[in-house]
């Protein structure tokens, strides 16, 4: 198995399947080579998983022969977004009890939002193309990062606390969400 390596100023180690069925690994710039490679080996079975489930997604979207998203309707779902996105944020910074900074919308391939140190939140544009619910629990997810820069338990606590059925729109985008993103590779 080739696996990429991308070392960073990051404190953690992230495996990362990619839609090309490619490996990255992003390690801190300390973590020795020998570590890194124990780490993949104990993961080889959960890279394994991850590889069979694109496979199998990639199957199921290419019998539903869904046409790729043109850059004339990524401009339309940009403009979209930047209409709409703002709104919700503005909406829910209020619910979850906390300011931000700039709001950006991309034509992202891997990523729904995220959300900077500085309180800069990032949004995909494709997200116009999911259901409602599931573009505010992206914002939501976004904004109670400016309480908890993590996904422990206190940060999921805070979604919750706003939507109490965040799991179902979690539920969704794993499930129906890489339909959307493959619409743009």
């Amino acid at each position: 198995m080739e696996v990429r390596l991308i070392r960073s100023n990051r404190k953690t180690l992230a495996i990362q399947v990619n839609p090309d069925l490619s490996i990255t690994v992003r390690a801190p710039r300390y973590a020795s080579k020998r570590e890194i490679d124990r780490i993949v080996e104990k993961n080889e079975a959960w890279i394994h998983k991850h590889i069979e489930k694109i496979k199998k997604n990639k199957a199921e979207y290419d019998a539903l022969n869904i046409k790729k998203i043109t850059p004339e309707e990524i401009k339309t779902l940009a403009e979209q977004a930047l209409k709409l996105i703002p709104q919700r944020v503005e909406y829910f910074a209020r619910q979850v009890g906390v300011d931000y900074g700039r709001i950006t919308i991309r034509n992202k391939k891997t990523h729904w939002g995220s959300c900077s140190s500085k309180g800069n939140l990032n949004f995909n544009c494709l997200l116009m193309l999911a259901p409602a619910e599931i573009l505010d629990y992206v914002v939501v997810h976004e904004l109670c990062h400016r309480k908890e820069m993590n996904h422990s338990k206190a940060f999921w606590a805070e979604v919750e606390k706003v939507l109490p059925d965040y799991r179902e729109s979690v539920q969704w985008l794993k499930e129906k969400g890489s339909l959307i993103m493959r619409r743009n590779i």
